[in-house]
C-alpha cells in the first residue's frame, strides 16, 4: 500500500488516493479464483477443475477483480489513515479509479475529527440547584409500597373508583357483536384506564349481580381503524366488587417490605437514596449550565456525520428503552403521530448538544494534557465487570480500551470544569436583577485565549458508504 496523495477539502473532508500493489492484488485475485472456481461452468471441465486462464478467457480478465478489491481495500485504507495520522468520524466513501493485473488505485473520501477552538472553560459561574430529600417523596414511596402490597376484599356496596370488579362483558355495534369485544370474568380496576374512555366510570355505582349496559363510542383515533369513532353498547354482568385494603404503615409493614426493623429506619434509607439522587441531579444541572456557556464559544466546522452518528445512537437507545417497557419504536411513532423524519428532528438538538459536549471535553483533555494514572483503567474495567456480572476478558471485549479511556478522560475534563467554577445560590436571572454596586473604575473583560485543534475520536468500522465498484474489463 502507498498513499499517492492526500487532499484536505472543505469542512474536514479528506480525500486519499491509495495504491494497492500488484503483489497484494495478485494474491487476492488468486484467492478469489480458488474460492469461486467450483461455482463456474466451463465446457470440457468439471466444476472446480478449470484453470484460471481458461475462466478469465471465457468470462474476462477482470472476473475476479471485484472480490479481490473487496478483500484488500479495507486494510489498505486503514494503513493509509494510520500513516497520515487521520482520525475519521465516519465510514469512507470509496471509488476505484484504476485497476489491472499490476494492482489498483482507489480514492477514499472521509470526514475527519474537526480542528476546533474553545473560549474560557475554567473559573465560570452557574446556578447549582440545592439538593434535598423532599419528605413528601418519602411518604409517596411508602404509599407506593402500601399500594403494591394491598389486598382485595369483597365489598358489599356499590362499586366506586379504585375498586376492582370481576365482570363479563360483550360489545355490540348496531346490535351485532364485534370481534375482540367479549370477555369473561375479567378483573378491572376502576380508574386504571385499561378500557376505552368512559367505560370504567359508567360502572361506578354497580353492585354484584347487576347486569348494566354501557353505551359509549370508541375514540376517533382508536388503534383498530374499523372501530374508531363507532358507537358501541357493552352488555355487562358484575360478579364481584372488591375494595383495596392497604396495610398499616407501621414497623411490622417495614419488616415485611425491607431489611429494616422500624418504619422510621426504612424512611431514613429512602431519604438517603433520594438525597443522593438529588445531589446527582444538582451536579448534572450545574455541569450542563457551565457547558451551555462553553459550547457557544466553539469555533470550527463540525462534520454533519458526527451529529448523524450521535443521532443514530440516541434513537437506538430510545428504541431499546421502549422495548424494555414492552413497546416498539413503530408503535410509539404511531401513538405520537410522528414519522421517521419528525422523530429525527425531535432528537436532533440533543444529538448536536452531545456532539459539542464531546468536542469540548476532548479539547480540554488536549489543552490540560490530562492522562489516566496507573491503574485507573484497570479499576474501571473491574467496576464494569462487577456491575454487569462479567469476567475481565468479556468486559474488555465488550468495551474497547480506546473508548473507555476517552470516557474516563472526558470525566476528568468535566470535573475540571465544575471544580474550578463558582456555584451560585440563585439562578443568574435573579442575580442579574439585583441592584449592583457601581464600580469606581470601568472593568475590562480579558478576551479568552484561543487554542489549537483537538484530535480525539475512535475510528469507526472500516466499511464504505457504498461498495467500491470495479469497472468492467473493457472500461478498465
Amino acid at each position: 500500500m502507498s498513499v499517492k496523495s492526500m487532499e484536505k477539502k472543505e469542512k474536514n473532508l479528506v480525500e486519499l488516493t491509495i495504491e494497492v500493489s500488484g503483489e497484494v492484488f495478485a494474491a487476492a485475485t488468486e484467492k478469489a479464483y480458488r474460492r469461486n472456481a467450483a461455482k463456474m461452468n466451463v465446457p470440457g471441465f468439471r466444476k472446480g477443475k478449470a484453470p484460471r486462464k481458461i475462466i478469465e478467457a471465457m468470462y474476462g480478465q477482470g472476473v475476479f477483480f471485484q472480490e479481490a478489491v473487496d478483500g484488500t481495500w479495507t486494510e489498505a485504507y486503514e494503513q493509509a489513515v494510520e500513516a497520515e495520522g487521520l482520525e475519521p468520524v465516519e465510514r469512507p466513501e470509496v471509488e476505484v479509479e484504476e485497476i489491472g493485473a499490476d494492482g489498483y488505485t482507489f480514492v477514499a473520501r472521509v470526514h475527519v475529527y474537526p480542528e476546533i477552538e474553545i473560549g474560557q472553560y475554567k473559573g465560570l459561574s452557574a446556578y447549582a440547584p440545592p439538593a434535598a430529600a423532599d419528605e413528601a417523596q418519602v411518604d409517596a414511596d411508602v404509599e407506593r409500597l402500601r399500594e403494591r402490597n394491598a389486598s382485595l376484599v369483597t365489598a358489599e356496596r356499590p362499586a366506586r373508583a379504585g375498586d376492582t370488579v370481576i365482570l363479563d362483558y360483550e360489545g355490540f355495534i348496531d346490535g351485532v357483536p364485534f370481534e375482540g369485544g367479549k370477555g369473561e370474568r375479567q378483573t378491572l380496576e376502576l380508574g386504571s384506564g385499561r378500557f376505552i374512555p368512559g367505560f370504567e366510570e359508567k360502572l361506578e355505582g354497580a353492585v354484584a349481580g347487576e347486569e348494566p349496559e354501557v353505551a359509549l363510542s370508541f375514540p376517533e383515533e382508536y388503534h383498530a381503524k374499523h372501530l374508531a369513532g363507532k358507537a358501541v353498547v357493552f352488555k355487562c354482568k358484575i360478579h364481584e366488587v372488591k375494595e383495596k385494603v392497604l396495610p398499616d404503615a407501621d414497623d411490622e409493614f417495614a419488616k415485611d417490605i425491607s431489611e429494616f426493623d422500624t418504619l422510621e429506619a426504612y424512611k431514613e434509607s429512602v431519604r438517603k437514596r433520594l438525597l443522593e439522587a438529588a445531589e446527582r441531579e444538582s451536579e448534572a444541572a450545574f455541569e450542563n449550565a457551565l457547558l451551555a456557556k462553553i459550547i457557544p464559544t466553539i469555533t470550527g466546522d463540525i462534520p454533519e456525520a458526527m451529529i448523524q452518528q450521535r443521532l443514530e445512537n440516541i434513537v437506538n437507545d430510545f428504541s431499546y428503552s421502549l422495548r424494555q417497557r414492552g413497546m416498539n419504536l413503530q408503535s410509539y411513532m404511531q401513538m405520537a403521530g410522528l414519522d421517521e423524519r419528525a422523530l429525527l428532528e425531535q432528537f436532533r438538538p440533543q444529538a448536536e448538544n452531545h456532539t459539542k459536549c464531546g468536542l469540548v471535553f476532548d479539547k480540554i483533555v488536549e489543552l490540560e494534557n490530562l492522562e489516566l494514572s496507573e491503574g485507573e483503567l484497570d479499576a474501571e474495567y473491574a467496576r464494569l465487570a462487577e456491575l454487569y456480572s462479567m469476567n475481565a476478558d468479556e468486559t474488555r471485549k465488550a468495551v474497547g480500551e480506546k473508548s473507555l479511556t476517552r470516557d474516563l478522560l472526558a470525566l476528568k475534563a468535566s470535573k475540571l470544569i465544575t471544580g474550578s467554577a463558582v456555584r451560585l445560590d440563585k439562578p443568574e436571572e435573579e442575580e442579574a436583577a439585583k441592584p449592583q454596586p457601581k464600580p469606581k473604575t470601568p472593568a475590562k473583560t480579558p478576551a479568552a485565549k484561543k487554542s489549537t485543534a483537538a484530535k480525539s475520536a475512535d475510528k469507526p468500522a472500516a466499511a464504505p458508504k457504498k461498495k467500491p465498484a470495479v469497472k468492467k474489463e473493457e472500461e478498465a
